[in-house]
Formats: structure tokens, sequence, C-alpha cells
């Protein structure tokens, strides 16, 4: 297994604390207002960010989230297929470039959401907390589910098989949090059943899963067995590292060795099950001296989620 962290698209302190703890791949959001360039569909942007980190000793295995606005491929408004044609040219710089792996969600209308961000952790540290209790009454929807369904099949075949003639390995990744409905759009990635039946719509061997430990627990799956499944089928592109307490309806963010997931055991199967691929800590509280403007991703439980999943790999 290879050992990643998202970092800023940027050159910054990260890219130095990441590589003195030992981690040698990066993942990158490379939309345009996080690296002052243009998207990434641009060859000479997505290169110069590739560039940049390989000079500092990293090398950019992923890119993840949204890279442009996706709202009309979701959608399913006027003006999607210009922009699924800058997902193709996306796709294929990625595979000039060797970057071979491309996280991707569904969620339309509003990305993964929290009700508070300032709960506290263990010895203070801030983490954040969804609870369906604490949202307004939900709007009627802006589309159905199957209408989000249609367009997820319509991005799907149309992306997929550019992925293929590009060498790179696109990996869903689960509605966050994954309930049925939020702020008026439907949820479709909620089930391990929802992502069957879209590697099934992709059929494709370089069409996955981002596995967010977490969301699956959310669900209510035994994520242990379900790794396995997606493992075996040679299905699991990329693994998030992160845990929770709580149900998909109302859950808080843990440390990443104080939730209720036995993680030791998690990366046995993986590993058990013929996983290579990357996995990165996720959703990190906030710490003692660091300021709560990027919660979630705050570096201090980075470096202690790193050297704790080393520490795991290393006894295995």
């Amino acid at each position: 297994m290879k050992l990643a962290m998202m970092l800023p698209a940027r050159e910054d302190v990260r890219w130095i604390l990441a590589r003195q703890v030992g981690v040698d791949y990066a993942v990158v959001k490379a939309a345009s207002e996080l690296s002052g360039r243009l998207p990434p569909w641009d060859f000479d942007s997505l290169r110069e960010i590739t560039e940049q980190f390989s000079l500092r000793g990293l090398r950019v295995y992923a890119l993840e989230g949204d890279q442009f606005d996706m709202s009309r491929i979701k959608l399913g408004t006027r003006g999607r297929d210009e922009d699924i044609e800058h997902y193709h040219r996306m796709l294929r710089n990625m595979g000039r470039l060797e970057i071979p792996l491309l996280c991707c969600n569904f969620m339309a209308g509003v990305g993964w959401y929290r009700t508070r961000v300032d709960l506290p952790e263990r010895g203070g540290a801030l983490t954040s907390e969804f609870n369906l209790a604490d949202m307004p009454p939900e709007p009627e929807l802006k589309l159905t589910h199957e209408q989000l369904w249609e367009n997820f099949r319509y991005f799907l075949r149309a992306v997929v098989p550019v992925a293929e003639e590009s060498g790179v390995k696109i990996g869903i990744h689960p509605d966050d949090p994954p309930v049925s409905q939020l702020c008026g759009f439907p949820r479709i990635l909620t089930s391990s059943a929802a992502f069957r039946r879209a590697l099934a719509i992709a059929d494709s061997p370089n069409c996955g899963v981002t596995f967010c430990q977490a969301n699956f627990r959310a669900m209510g799956e035994d994520v242990a067995a379900l790794a396995a499944e997606f493992c075996r089928k040679k299905q699991l592109f990329f693994f998030h590292f992160r845990d929770i307490d709580g149900t998909a309806e109302h859950f808080r963010e843990t440390f990443h060795d104080n939730g209720p997931t036995d993680m030791p055991e998690l990366l046995r199967v993986l590993k058990a099950n013929g996983f290579d691929g990357i996995l990165r800590p996720d959703h990190t509280p906030t710490m003692a001296t660091e300021e709560n403007t990027q919660p979630g991703y705050a570096m201090l439980g980075n470096l202690f989620a790193a050297g704790y999943i080393r520490g795991i790999l290393d006894s295995q």
C-alpha cells in the first residue's frame, strides 16, 4: 500500500511536513481557485503542478474532487457536453503526465456537508458533526433520484472510455453524508447496492471505488466484508482512512485511533485481499495551535494519522 496525503496545489510548508513524515505521494485538487492556474484540462497547467511536486520529492498520484464546476454535468443541464469535453481533456492530460487515479463524486447541488465543525474531541481538539435533526425542513427535490442516476449514467458512459484510453482509473467516492436527500437534492451513492449498480453501468476495469471507510460505516455496511469484496473484484482503487461514531443521520468525526472501527484489522483485510493502491488520512480534527479555518483538513491531525498508518503497516 502507498501512503499519500491530500496536499494543496500551491506549495507551502505542508509539502515539507508530508515528506518529513515519510509521505511519497500527493493527492491534489487542482481547481483554478486553489492552484492559481488554468483548470487541469489545460496541459501546461497540470504539468507545472506535477513538476513542482516532483521537485520537492512528491509524486502526484491522484486528483481528487471536482476539478472544475461539475454542476451542469450532475444536474444534466445545457452545457454538460462542453464540460464533459473538458473532462476528456483532463483525463488525457493525466495519462500523459502519468497521474494514474482520479477520485470523483456525484453529489449534486451540495457536496460533503456538516451541521457543526467545532465539536470538542479528545483533549479539546475540534471535530465535525452531522445531525439531520439540526437541519431545516427539506425543500421539494429539484430532480428525482432516477433523474440523477440517469445523469450519472450519461457521465460514466461518456468519460470511462477516455479513462481507459488514457490509462487512468476513476475511483467513485460515496455521498457524504450518505442520506437520501440533502438541501433539496437527491443523493444516490448511499449504499453498497448503489455502488454495485454504478460499477455495472461503467462495466470497466478502469472504474472502481474510493473506499471512504467512514461513509460506508455510516451506511450500516460491514466495512471489512465490503472492502474485501471490492478488493477481490479489483474494484478498490483508493482508501480514505477515517472513522466516525454514529449513523448517517447523526455522527461525529473521530481521531483515527479512537473511533469504533478496528482500523488495524481493516488494513489487514486490505492487505490479505491484495490491495496495493494508495491510502490517505482524511477528515482530521483541528488540534491545539491550529486555526479551525479548514475543518477536516488541518495538518497536525494528518501528521498524527500518517504516523499511525505507517505504524500499522510496518507491524503487518
